[in-house]
């Protein structure tokens, strides 16, 4: 919401008014004087006129969660067990998963309550490498990583996915990077080069990596200098 609507909303002043009060030096946003009425500001941002409290800062929330198989992620589900409840009950209320993992898979999970930030991991048009590690069924043939890297043909969605690199860490274990987020992509681009995931693993969205450190099933608040590196 742009500043001066927020003056004009909460401060009981005319928007000409408040746009006075932003020009004349008298308007703080996070402490800071701010002379640009169009700013946008969000529920997360203090506001101030000459020192007093117009709006409030809300906490923001930014967990890494190590998700261990078998949790759904969801914020609500009737007949599986989510991620969530995995997380602390006076911090469930107002998350939101970005960037979902399917039931079987495990590894990084970021769970916050800031919308704008978490767009910033999810968005298709921003293309964030995602980053996996894989189990498969049969030996990786040797084609697979140039196919990935061309792309592969999904016939539900009708297209061919970004390209993606695959680095063997194994006859049967690879590294896999892509942008995109599709249902299942992974897997079914494997099962497109004739072979099947037996286990998935995720360890990087964007600039954050999984805490090695962090046991299956147990999450920390992100630092202040992971949740900068989605807004660098």
């Amino acid at each position: 919401m742009k500043l001066s609507r927020i003056l004009s909303n909460q401060n009981g002043v005319s928007r000409r008014q408040a746009r006075l009060l932003i020009a004349s030096g008298r308007v703080a946003v996070n402490d800071l004087s701010c002379g640009d009425p169009a700013v946008e500001v969000d529920r997360f941002s203090s506001v101030k006129v000459d020192g007093e409290i117009v709006q409030k800062a809300e906490p923001g929330h930014y967990l890494m969660l190590n998700k261990p198989a078998g949790f759904l992620s969801a914020t609500l589900d009737h007949t599986h067990t989510t991620v969530m409840e995995l997380i602390a009950p006076e911090l469930r209320e107002d998350l939101h998963i970005a960037g979902r993992l399917d039931r079987a898979s495990t590894g990084l999970l970021i769970l916050t309550n800031d919308g704008r930030w978490s767009r910033q991991l999810t968005e298709p048009r921003i293309k964030i490498p995602k980053v996996y590690r894989v189990c498969t069924a049969y030996p990786i043939s040797p084609d697979t990583s140039q196919r990935f890297a061309e792309g592969i043909w999904f016939e539900y969605e009708q297209l061919t996915t970004s390209p993606a690199q695959l680095d063997l860490l194994g006859p049967r274990e690879a590294r896999v990077t892509i942008y995109e987020g599709r249902y299942h992509q992974v897997k079914r681009m494997f099962h497109a080069a004739g072979n099947r995931v037996t286990a998935l693993h995720r360890e990087r969205m964007g600039k954050i990596r999984l805490d090695d450190s962090l046991a299956p099933g147990k999450y920390r608040p992100l630092t202040p200098e992971e949740i900068d590196l989605m807004q660098a």
